[in-house]
């Protein structure tokens, strides 16, 4: 039986000792790290090399290396050379390509010396893979074997979707209600929320959004889809509340209309701030409460049924990215992804601003040429959309991704997708200036 997430492991890139060792005591180590044997206790200078073709490493060592340091392989190092950054493997020579997951990943400006520390200011980024020249998948997708008989405890809501919490989500309308409302859930928690064991916590769905707003501006629908979808989450229980200022561009109708959940339409759901009554912030603050227990005394109500591990719907997501990302956390994550697919779920994954330079890697993971096509038309989409700004996709990379050892944003993208593990794409799906893609079994 799959947790019913009550309980995560957080993966950390930062922390890959750790990560590995978690991995080993489950029995869930990818393929690809079986030949990595760590002792954090020792001062072994230590690197990690991932591809057999890659012509550097990573060092692996807390605090990085001195220079004359002597790696396991013999190499000794010309210079410093910073946790998580580069070592060059052999001598690259002016032109030539720098290699890191048997991927191209820059070419260097001048000869760079086996030894040498292999940094941003050494490369030229390579071009884009040409959208016309990408490989896509013709045949029938790969098979993997499926894993029968895996079931998860989950919330059944009333439109068929399937939850892991059970949770009381209080939604706004506009930033100006913000504070007031994480006051009030702070109250909630702590006053209120011990009466409902089954409960599993109350969240402030704040925002930026909704006040003197072009609120039928060209793009407008996509906040305000954004911002009623997380209020339908199925952790949410399909009994949302939302918190409203009164005199905003984004009023409570619009954003969660009465059509999107018959609770809405039979029971109250919103309250206003700017109403008569609420003459105090108490006032506000009393009224948010009133409503929140009505909605946790339904949320109580409700029971874990065991379902069907098809019936879960993962999403994937990194952050704080570093050269171990594409080696411990993702990878991990990757592979539970694999995992979760063969047992029946959807597994979805975005972030088209790094996907874009592995995009090659997963038009030839398609399941069909249309999801290929489909992938293809997302990435035209954002290429359109950088020349728009007139900004260039290097400038992804943010300072902390490069000191923790990312040269640019085609090792960062490497990286990334090392979470999407290796099942067939089954689906590319267009969101207003997001792609997510959907992975099966097949």
């Amino acid at each position: 039986m799959i947790s019913s997430a009550r309980w995560i492991i957080f993966l950390n890139s930062h922390r890959w000792r750790s990560n590995l060792r978690v991995f080993h005591k489950l029995g869930m180590v990818p393929r690809q790290w079986r030949r990595f044997r760590f002792n954090a206790s020792d001062n072994q200078p230590r690197s990690i090399q991932i591809h057999p073709s890659d012509n550097v490493a990573i060092v692996v060592n807390e605090g990085g290396l001195p220079a004359g340091a002597r790696l396991e392989s013999g190499l000794v190092l010309r210079e410093a050379i910073p946790e998580a950054h580069k070592v060059a493997l052999t001598t690259i020579l002016e032109g030539a390509s720098v290699t890191r997951y048997g991927v191209t990943i820059g070419y260097a400006r001048r000869e760079i010396p086996a030894g040498s520390w292999v940094h941003e200011g050494l490369l030229t980024v390579p071009e884009a893979p040409a959208l016309d020249k990408l490989p896509i998948h013709e045949g029938p997708g790969t098979l993997s074997t499926p894993l029968e008989g895996f079931t998860f405890e989950g919330y059944v809501n009333d439109d068929g979707r399937v939850g892991t919490k059970n949770i009381l989500g209080i939604s706004t309308t506009v930033q100006c209600v913000s504070a007031t409302v994480e006051y009030a859930v702070k109250k909630i928690r702590a006053e209120l929320l011990p009466k409902y064991p089954n409960v599993d916590d109350v969240i402030a769905i704040t925002h930026l959004y909704g006040c003197g707003v072009a609120i039928d501006a060209p793009g407008a629908e996509i906040p305000i889809r954004t911002l009623r979808n997380l209020s339908l989450n199925p952790n949410l229980g399909g009994a949302p509340l939302v918190v409203s200022l009164g005199c905003e561009k984004l009023q409570p109708a619009q954003m969660l209309p009465s059509s999107a959940l018959p609770i809405l339409s039979s029971r109250p759901y919103v309250i206003r701030l700017q109403d008569d009554e609420h003459r105090s912030f108490g006032d506000m603050v009393q009224a948010i409460m009133q409503m929140a227990e009505q909605r946790l005394v339904q949320l109580n109500a409700r029971r874990r049924q065991t379902r069907p591990a098809s019936d879960l719907v993962v999403g994937l997501q990194c952050g704080g990215s570093d050269a171990f990302s594409g080696v411990t956390a993702n990878p991990a994550v990757g592979y539970a992804a694999d995992l979760l697919v063969r047992a029946g779920a959807t597994v979805m994954f975005s972030e088209v601003t790094e996907v874009r330079d592995a995009i090659h890697l997963l038009t030839a993971r398609a399941a069909t040429p249309q999801v290929a096509k489909d992938l293809i038309r997302e990435m035209a989409w954002y290429d359109k959309y950088l020349e728009r700004g007139s900004v260039d996709r290097s400038a992804n990379p943010t300072p902390g991704n490069k000191s923790g050892g990312l040269a640019n944003i085609v090792e960062k993208a490497l990286g990334s997708i090392a979470k999407a593990g290796s099942s067939s794409i089954s689906g590319a799906y267009h969101l207003q200036g997001a792609c997510l893609c959907r992975y099966s079994c097949q």
